[in-house]
């Protein structure tokens, strides 16, 4: 029985990702929610010495790129990391990596040649 083929990544699926991953504060947030799981923005805030306000645009840009969720929980809205969209990412740096691989190997057996 013949094994199904992963499913390919189109770049534009993958850009806003890395795009919101680009900023240092953002990547703090997102690997921060990836160890301790959902939290509110005070906590969030704690982490970083930057303001309430800024914080709020980070986890809002991340929003955006689809990397994070928030529910409102009382008076707090509380942050989760969405991980599909980072497989999805991983999915396109997988790409990106066999078709490097192939390309060197493809130059490999040309100089052998």
């Amino acid at each position: 029985m013949p094994t199904a083929k992963p499913r390919k990544a189109p770049p534009a699926d993958a850009a806003p990702v890395f795009a919101a991953l680009g900023d240092a504060t953002r990547l703090r947030i997102v690997t921060r929610l990836c160890r301790e799981g959902p939290l509110a923005m005070v906590q969030l805030q704690d982490d970083h010495e930057v303001s309430r306000q800024a914080v709020a645009k980070h986890l809002c840009a991340l929003e955006q790129a689809g990397l994070l969720r928030s529910e409102r929980v009382g008076r707090e809205r509380i942050w989760a990391l969405q991980a599909q969209r980072l497989t999805q990412a991983r999915l396109y740096l997988d790409q990106i990596s066999e078709q490097w691989d192939q390309a060197l190997s493809r130059l490999r057996d040309f100089v052998e040649r």
